[in-house]
């Protein structure tokens, strides 16, 4: 029996508590340090790192991680773990949730297909380069783990909870000490990354006269943004917030359920598909989606359930907890012998990112072609909300696609980037044949998305071909 005065009791409270804390402190620092709010850094990511620091401190001088004390139940660092784990599934599940009411014309369904593609493609591209890198150092560097350059893509383009999830599988299953280190320290980085380069790309804009800095933006609501019509009342007798809640909760159970399933039918990709939490989350949230939309048709459930603006707020608080707990999550005691190849995959991660995602926008999003690479950029660097904050500061009123863009790819980019998530399991198998299909579903996907240049100069040279045979004399015997 527990007594209610036993840290058991109030662990996880402390450590939950403190996450939150770090969060408020580090938007107290943008808001009145300087160099921090010109910064750009994520609030999330400056509390994680300020937990970072703290818990390095104790560790040093205690020798004992900080959240491993009594005080945060004994078990603090695998909390956090967890929480980073369940956080990102359960915000994608919120943000699949909202409900959708566009109406895309060929043009804009083109150019949200294009964006799923792009990601895609760049996940491929850090892929490819990251693990090249790593297997190039493994052949000089003896019992370095060539396969960790895989989690360059997921730290990088997917962000925390999947650079957890491969860490995890690859430090488990495949013997890679401080593999959830360095997956989570990759993640980090990406979001440094994201702020440093959004911070050039606007500095160069601002030259160029195509940037002024608004300074911080005050949303202004109205009611149609915070409530639809035929919505239940906010507080009836069960409070709106809780029904978003429990629709999610809801989701995530069967999400649970639908896993057990799957690891009792392949017990040996347990690991894998309890790493697809949030993909096989995302695919049910839609599932609920269809279903609440049928039983509103037949009249069973006459009022809208889901409230966009509750379930933007919530899958927001989650991905914040997300970031800030897989930062303090980091044991820099673990990673800091590999300091020096992580430093090579963030800077190779960042420029060739940039390089490539700058080259697509000027390509195929003409018309705002710097609002699309910095939500891209953002985004493949950090996370979704990364990628939204760059926009505003040169979009604040969302004027252009690109915001719609960002959301809407998920489709296409869950299709096409499902088989790169099967590839990081080859690869502590086989390094090289992994490289090879990396690079040929590179290829592949750039096919995909330069179809319109490629198809267009057959068709020319066709039509050219045509032409000069009709202008070309017929020979008579």
């Amino acid at each position: 029996m527990n007594n209610f005065w036993d840290f058991s009791v109030w662990g996880t409270f402390n450590l939950v508590a403190v996450l939150l804390v770090s969060l408020l402190l580090a938007n107290m620092l943008k808001k009145y340090v300087k160099f921090l709010k010109n910064s750009l850094i994520p609030t999330s990511v400056l509390g994680g790192i300020l937990i970072l620091i703290a818990s390095a401190i104790y560790k040093a001088v205690t020798g004992v991680y900080l959240f491993d004390t009594p005080f945060f139940g004994g078990d603090g660092m695998n909390v956090l773990e967890i929480l980073t784990y369940h956080a990102l599934a359960l915000g994608f599940i919120a943000s699949s949730l909202k409900t959708s009411t566009n109406k895309l014309n060929k043009k804009r369904t083109n150019e949200i297909f294009n964006t799923g593609v792009t990601t895609v493609s760049s996940y491929l591209l850090q892929g490819v380069l990251g693990l090249g890198i790593t297997i190039v150092i493994a052949m000089f560097v003896s019992g370095f783990f060539a396969a960790s350059g895989v989690l360059l893509p997921f730290g990088f383009g997917q962000g925390t909870g999947q650079a957890l999830n491969y860490g995890n599988i690859y430090e488990t299953d495949w013997g890679f000490d401080g593999g959830r280190s360095f997956g989570l320290t990759v993640a980090a980085l990406g979001f440094l990354c994201a702020a440093l380069g959004g911070v050039i790309h606007l500095n160069i804009l601002k030259k160029k006269g195509k940037f002024n800095p608004q300074g911080e933006l005050t949303e202004k609501l109205t009611m149609a943004d915070v409530q639809d019509e035929n919505e239940i009342p906010v507080n009836g007798s069960i409070d709106k917030l809780t029904v978003q809640l429990t629709l999610v909760a809801i989701t995530y159970f069967a999400t649970y359920m639908l896993m057990m399933g799957l690891s009792a039918l392949l017990p040996g990709m347990t690991s894998v598909i309890y790493g697809f939490n949030f993909l096989i989350g995302v695919l049910l949230a839609s599932l609920m989606k269809v279903l609440l939309k049928g039983l509103s048709k037949k009249q069973i459930v006459k009022r809208q359930h889901t409230n966009n603006f509750l379930l933007n707020r919530i899958s927001n608080f989650f991905f914040d907890v997300m970031v800030v707990a897989g930062i303090a999550a980091i044991k820099i005691d673990l990673i800091k012998q590999y300091w020096w190849v992580l430093l090579i995959l963030a800077v190779v991660g960042t420029i060739s990112t940039y390089l490539y995602n700058l080259w697509i926008a000027k390509l195929f999003f003409k018309e705002y072609k710097d609002e699309q690479f910095l939500v891209m950029y953002g985004m493949l660097t950090g996370t979704a909300s990364t990628g939204v904050m760059l926009l505003r500061e040169l979009d604040p009123e969302f004027k252009t696609p690109a915001q719609e863009n960002l959301i809407l790819q998920n489709f296409p980019a869950i299709v096409f980037g499902f088989p790169l998530m099967l590839l990081a399991t080859l690869a502590p198998k086989n390094p090289i044949l992994t490289l090879i299909l990396l690079v040929a579903f590179f290829i592949v996907m750039n096919l995909i998305l330069f179809r319109s240049f490629i198809f267009k100069r057959k068709k020319k040279n066709t039509s050219q071909d045509q032409s000069v045979s009709e202008s070309q004399p017929t020979e008579t015997n």
